[in-house]
């Protein structure tokens, strides 16, 4: 039951690390997209 509990937790500690994780990379995506679409508009003024 002990080595149940463990593996849960351990699982569920994975689990909020991955979605931390594709968080950040979303944040980091459209932030680069939002570079990009700045330097776009700067070059077509």
């Amino acid at each position: 039951m002990r080595k149940v509990f463990v593996l849960f937790a351990a699982a569920a500690a994975l689990s909020v690390a991955a979605c931390n994780t594709i968080a950040g990379v979303g944040r980091d995506a459209q932030a680069a997209g939002s570079a990009v679409e700045q330097a776009a508009e700067d070059a077509a003024d």
